[in-house]
């Protein structure tokens, strides 16, 4: 099965979770960025695996991410350095493929990015392959807690099965 991991990450959670979820998924599962994750990857995977964190209890807007460019409390300024997932959604090309969608917050989160990322999707044909899931940190800016890589590895592995 060939596999993309299509990921949003500000502090570097997001990407950890989206590395370890490509490992379970198998070797030739990729983790990508959204400026990496091009029409010719997607047409190549079987399953296209998106994750991003919630801001504001959902996936971050433009104007969030602006936000997130003055924020002062993190310890390392945002890595706003690639396209949003937003944008990443609304260029998405029809497919064909299975889908599952992550997100990494706070457990508490009312709601997610993931309903966001679920509707772009489904709309652009894709079938979901597995419930969303959530891998939590322990603060807004992290770090993840404790056992979320090893779950997220397993999530990979359970998707590839």
């Amino acid at each position: 099965m060939s596999a993309i991991v299509v990921y949003e990450s500000f502090w570097g959670n997001t990407t950890k979770v989206a590395r370890a979820i490509a490992e379970g998924l198998g070797s030739d599962a990729r983790a990508l960025t959204t400026d990496q994750a091009t029409d010719e990857a997607l047409a190549e995977a079987d399953l296209v695996v998106v994750g991003a964190p919630i801001i504001g209890f959902s996936l971050v807007q433009e104007a969030g991410r602006a936000q997130l460019a003055r924020e002062r409390k993190a310890p390392t300024p945002a890595d706003l350095s690639h396209p949003s997932m937003r944008s990443w959604l609304e260029a998405l090309p029809k497919g064909e493929g299975r889908f599952a969608v992550f997100e990494t917050g706070l457990g508490w989160s009312p709601s997610g990015a993931h309903k966001a990322m679920t509707a772009a999707l489904t709309g652009a044909g894709y079938t979901e392959a597995a419930p969303r899931e959530r891998f939590l940190v322990a603060g807004r800016y992290g770090p993840l807690k404790d056992g979320e890589i090893e779950r997220a590895r397993q999530w990979g592995v359970t998707l590839a099965g």
